[in-house]
C-alpha cells in the first residue's frame, strides 16, 4: 500500500485548503485512512480518520466542526477539506492506511510524505 499526500500550501486565518491522499494498492486489510499532523517542535497528532468499508468519519476536537474528511472509493483517494483555519492548524500533514478507524500512530502501518500547510497572516 502506497499513499500520497497533496495539496498543502500557504492561507491566511480563516482560509480552506483541501488536502488529498491518493492510495494505490489498497486491500480490505487496510481500509481505514487517517490524517495525522505534526507541528515544529510537537509531537505528530491524529487529526481524523475515514472508513472505506462504510464511509464513517472520525475527528479529533480540534478539527471537528472545521475538517471534512472524504473519501472516493472510485479514485482510491481520501480527502480531508479545511475550513476556518488557524495559526495554530500549521504543521505538516501526514496520510495514512490502518486495518481498523483508530487515532493511534503506531495502529497506521502505511504512510505518506507530509505536505505543509501553513497558516499565517
Amino acid at each position: 500500500v502506497q499513499l500520497q499526500a497533496s495539496g498543502g500550501g500557504s492561507v491566511q486565518p480563516g482560509g480552506s485548503l483541501r488536502l488529498s491522499c491518493a492510495v494505490s494498492g489498497f486491500t480490505l486489510d487496510y481500509d481505514n485512512v487517517g490524517w495525522f499532523r505534526q507541528a515544529p517542535g510537537k509531537e505528530r497528532e491524529w487529526v481524523s480518520c475515514f472508513s472505506r468499508s462504510d464511509g464513517s468519519t472520525y475527528y479529533d476536537n480540534s478539527a471537528r466542526g472545521r475538517f471534512t474528511i472524504s473519501g472516493d472509493n472510485a479514485k482510491d483517494t481520501v480527502y480531508q477539506q479545511m475550513t476556518n483555519l488557524k495559526p495554530e492548524d500549521t504543521a505538516v500533514y501526514y496520510c495514512a492506511a490502518a486495518k481498523l478507524p483508530t487515532m493511534i500512530s503506531y495502529e497506521y502501518s502505511y504512510w505518506g510524505q507530509g505536505t505543509l500547510v501553513t497558516v499565517s497572516s
